[in-house]
């Protein structure tokens, strides 16, 4: 998606992009049928690093578990020498288990009384450096700062001791026998006693060791460590619903239902809150803070989104404590369509930038926007994700599934949206002008199985190609191509997007499969 009013009449001549054809990849974790899953096990947070050759995830038992890119090794370069080589880079990305660490522990607030989970709610990437790579995460009240990093495991080898007599003489690791025809003890001393000994612990043959041989120490094994750097606590009284890291490389964000504070990554005792919605009165609280987001490039800046349907955009240079916004983004609800469940369904459950930070992806229950930050007078494009269940919101009220909070991600060109759904459906929306791709994936082996085979419907951009909104997706019925109805228990909240290629990972319960087209 250009920035720039050329790229934008350019890219509307050659026509929108044609839809991807999205095959399945890879799953960690799959469960057996009937096989029962573990709350502990539920994946709750996932995030690529800006290479896109790391990949974390974060579960309900406050373990991150951390999965590398292997098909770009096994190339034996990087994919600028293979096009210099001429040769043909046409795997997709491949990724395998790297390693595991427990980054939260269940905690309790004796004050007051509140059982503290270890559930990871987010995890963003930290520059790497010295081979190292580094991540935040956080549970509802404590953000870690982790740094992970091979190291070496030191084996001593090389010793000319008995190899069976090795453990009187603390367990060397690997030994080799002297050259010489007598046998020696584990502590020095020789078998044949034709010879006097010099000592209760030292003894030589007569004519001394043919040859002696020290321990040398080798480095052939390494393993990954997880180390705990920092610790930032205690300045969160409600849940942190995000954090994000600042393009500066040197600070970040954290937010709960009314504060955002802004840490540096190497103070761990001290934050500045840089926005606080809390009333003086609790009585008159209207809305919180559900979703906040550093821009991708700018440092001042970023973006928070609100229980109420809107997002505001603030600048750290106007003020310390930024109590008014820069912009304000949200839509207008249409005349005499307000019911019980408006305000709840408004609510904005996530927002995410694009990489060059000109527009921005909102979630709320029922549809994504995208904003474009230059015009706040209405989204640029409106996606309904199931709007089918509209007629159903009673019943979703009633079971609490109209309070999910449905995560989003944009590609890395900015050409196409994506989100969960239930029945562990996910679904993915070209936003460039004129497209009208919408496609529905199932997080399974076979995710086209969902599709319905039906002509392709007409443009509905077209009747509003003067405002570039774009409403779609709402034909959907309220079933399957199979006429399942859907299971509500099944829902797929947690999806990122590969910063450089059209793969995308996805969390289906405790398993996470990923896709690429």
């Amino acid at each position: 998606m250009d920035s720039g009013d050329g790229g934008e009449v350019a890219s509307a001549a050659a026509g929108p992009p044609t839809p991807l054809e999205w095959k399945f990849s890879q799953v960690f974790g799959e469960r057996a049928a009937g096989e029962e899953v573990q709350e502990v096990d539920i994946i709750s947070a996932i995030e690529f690093d800006k290479s896109g050759d790391h990949l974390a995830t974060g579960d309900r038992g406050g373990r991150v578990v951390l999965f590398e890119r292997t098909d770009a090794k096994e190339h034996g370069g990087n994919r600028r020498d293979l096009e210099r080589m001429d040769y043909q880079v046409s795997r997709h990305p491949e990724f395998r288990y790297k390693t595991e660490f427990q980054s939260h522990e269940p905690e309790f607030d004796y004050l007051k009384s509140l059982e503290i989970e270890e559930k990871i709610n987010k995890i963003r990437w930290c520059q790497t450096a010295n081979g190292a790579v580094f991540l935040l995460s956080t549970n509802d009240k404590t953000i870690k700062f982790w740094k992970v990093q091979e190291k070496k495991v030191k084996k001593i080898s090389e010793i000319n001791v008995d190899s069976c007599k090795a453990a009187g003489n603390g367990g060397i690791a690997s030994s080799s026998v002297s050259s010489s025809s007598k046998q020696f003890l584990a502590n020095g001393d020789c078998s044949d006693r034709s010879y006097n000994p010099l000592g209760n612990d030292l003894s030589f043959p007569p004519g001394g060791l043919p040859s002696l041989r020290l321990p040398v120490v080798t480095s052939s094994e390494t393993s990954l460590v997880a180390r705990c750097r920092r610790v930032y606590a205690h300045a969160h009284d409600y849940h942190i619903n995000s954090i994000s890291n600042n393009s500066d490389g040197e600070t970040f964000i954290s937010a709960d239902d009314l504060r955002i504070n802004l840490w540096n990554l190497e103070i761990s005792n001290q934050s500045f809150n840089i926005v606080d919605v809390k009333p003086a009165n609790m009585e008159d609280l209207t809305e919180v803070i559900t979703s906040a987001e550093f821009h991708p490039t700018h440092c001042n800046m970023l973006a928070y989104s609100s229980s109420k349907g809107s997002i505001r955009l603030i600048d750290l240079r106007q003020s310390a404590l930024c109590d008014s916004h820069s912009k304000i983004f949200e839509e207008q609800e249409a005349p005499g369509s307000r019911s019980f469940f408006t305000e709840i369904i408004a609510s904005i459950s996530d927002v995410k930038f694009a990489r060059d930070g000109r527009y921005l992806l909102s979630r709320d229950y029922m549809s994504l926007k995208l904003w474009d930050v230059n015009m706040d007078s209405g989204p640029v494009a409106t996606f309904q994700v199931h709007e089918y269940l509209r007629p159903k919101l009673c019943d979703l009220y009633e079971n609490d599934s109209i309070f999910d909070k449905f995560e989003c991600c944009l590609s890395g060109d900015g050409l196409r949206v994506a989100t969960g759904s239930y029945s562990n459906l996910f679904r993915i929306f070209g936003c460039a002008p004129g497209s009208t791709e919408a496609t529905t994936l199932e997080a399974s082996k076979n995710p086209m199985r969902r599709q319905v085979q039906t002509p392709a419907r007409p443009s509905r951009s077209l009747t509003s190609s003067i405002s570039r909104v774009v409403r779609r997706g709402a034909e959907n019925p309220g079933a399957d191509a199979n006429g399942n109805s859907f299971d509500f228990t099944t829902k797929l909240l947690h999806l990122a997007w590969h910063p450089s290629e059209n793969s995308i990972a996805c969390a289906a319960a405790n398993s996470l499969y990923m896709y690429y087209a």
